[in-house]
């Protein structure tokens, strides 16, 4: 009897071998991985493989694994917000570093690469729509990391005590984190991204500052956050993931980074009206600098 077995409570398999939420059998996944927000652009960033070797398909989750260029690689999509990138990267690692057939984590650690592509919009007059961002550090607005232990090992607490004073942090959000992202990616794309601070907002309209009907409990947020400056960084565009994917990453050993593309100026009021080639040149874009590390 294995004493380290994880409860089928804890670490749900499906049937057929394949793990709860994205049916993947840990054998159907490269140690590159692909992130994507919308599972239609799965099927955009696959159309580049030389060939596809696996399928799955569950709610928004769907993957494609094949190569690029000779590159094993997988393409996932996640949804929206930190909250499913709980699910998605806790299962890859499963995949990688938990014997299904024992349910007990396996003795030797396979670190993974997860890349994750978005869109985004900037917070800074100067930062263009159709540029590349690299969120060189995340800031959690969704305080998913906060519910793990070891989080203050990971994250940036002098980041932090300078945001929550400069911002006048209400006690009735979570505790924002400060997450650094993979130096080896970061060096990988430096001279094709904008090296910037991103947030992780927990939605889409309240949390980053947008007025429909219901006025904001802090209407002057994101004056605040365009005027924050510490260790002479500023930050530089709202998204809704990549936090989550930092630090669930750095406290499992993977490397993980997140660039995004800038569809739209906060500050300027532009938008891109017609994004996608812009997406598909930074896919493109992605798929060589990650091929010329091997």
């Amino acid at each position: 009897m294995c004493v380290n077995r994880i409860p089928s409570s804890e670490l749900i398999i499906n049937g057929d071998g394949s793990i709860f939420h994205l049916h993947l059998r840990p054998h159907e996944m490269a140690d590159t991985i692909l992130l994507v927000g919308d599972p239609g652009r799965v099927e955009m960033v696959a159309s580049y493989f030389d060939r596809i070797d696996y399928r799955a398909a569950n709610r928004e989750f769907v993957t494609v694994t094949g190569a690029y260029r000779g590159m094993p690689l997988t393409v996932v999509s996640t949804g929206i917000g930190t909250d499913n990138i709980d699910i998605v990267v806790n299962e890859l690692d499963a995949l990688a570093n938990i014997d299904f057939a024992t349910r007990a984590i396996k003795p030797l650690h396979r670190a993974l690469t997860l890349l994750r592509l978005g869109t985004s919009g900037a917070l800074q007059a100067d930062i263009n729509v159709g540029d590349f961002v690299f969120s060189d550090i995340s800031i959690g607005f969704d305080g998913l990391l906060n519910f793990y232990a070891r989080r203050n090992e990971v994250c940036l607490p002098d980041y932090e005590a300078a945001f929550v004073e400069h911002m006048q942090w209400s006690p009735q959000l979570a505790t924002p984190y400060f997450i650094p992202a993979s130096d080896k990616l970061a060096a990988l794309f430096a001279d094709s991204v904008i090296r910037g601070i991103t947030i992780s907002a927990p939605g889409f309209y309240g949390p980053q500052g947008r007025v429909l009907r219901l006025p904001l409990a802090d209407a002057q947020m994101n004056e605040r956050i365009e005027t924050f400056t510490y260790h002479n960084r500023r930050i530089t565009n709202f998204e809704m993931e990549s936090s989550a994917l930092a630090g669930l990453s750095k406290l499992l050993g993977h490397e993980a980074g997140t660039i995004c593309c800038i569809i739209a100026n906060r500050v300027s009021k532009t938008a891109l009206p017609d994004y996608q080639p812009d997406v598909r040149r930074m896919v493109e874009m992605a798929l060589d600098k990650l091929r010329s590390k091997k």
